[in-house]
């Protein structure tokens, strides 16, 4: 078991219940804890009991420069990374103490199999938040829809990934 993998798995047994706070504050400290979303200044946070991905603007984060617009590969990335985390904390919430050996199985074994993303409006803002919804849950993967708005609200990237488990 790798330490990215315990650190979300810490106090998560087989044959107990699942406390979801807990759960989900350490699905975010632990993506948090990524060398990549610490470099970019991504964060998962956890609001109203739904994690959600927030990213302040930075010049180096800047894909047009005559624009000064958001990269487009920045939005992309923090709405796939929302996706799987948040389908992850969908899995942990469906368990039960009888199935939590699987789903842990499941989280780990969670990866990206497609996605479309589609950019709404140039990146302009002072900060990006990002938030997803679980539009199916199967067996072995899920479909998400994650949704990134500026400061002002207004929405500038939609995805919708499937993601297998």
């Amino acid at each position: 078991m790798s330490d990215l993998q315990h650190k979300w798995t810490d106090n998560i047994h087989p044959g107990t219940e699942v406390d979801i706070q807990v759960v989900l504050n350490q699905l975010t400290q632990a993506f948090n804890a990524s060398p990549y979303f610490a470099h970019n200044g991504m964060q998962m946070r956890v609001v109203d009991g739904e994690i959600e991905a927030y990213i302040e603007m930075q010049p180096f984060l800047i894909g047009n420069i005559a624009f000064q617009i958001l990269h487009g590969g920045v939005a992309a990335t923090l709405l796939d990374s929302l996706g799987g985390i948040v389908a992850m904390s969908e899995l942990y919430k469906r368990a039960v103490p009888e199935t939590l050996a699987e789903t842990l199985k499941q989280v780990s074994r969670l990866a990206t199999v497609d996605m479309r993303v589609d950019y709404l409006a140039p990146g302009r803002g002072k900060y990006f938040i990002a938030r997803a919804e679980t539009l199916r849950m199967g067996r072995k993967g899920c479909t998400m829809r994650m949704t990134m708005s500026n400061d002002e609200g207004l929405a500038i990237a939609t995805a919708i990934a499937s993601y297998a488990f």
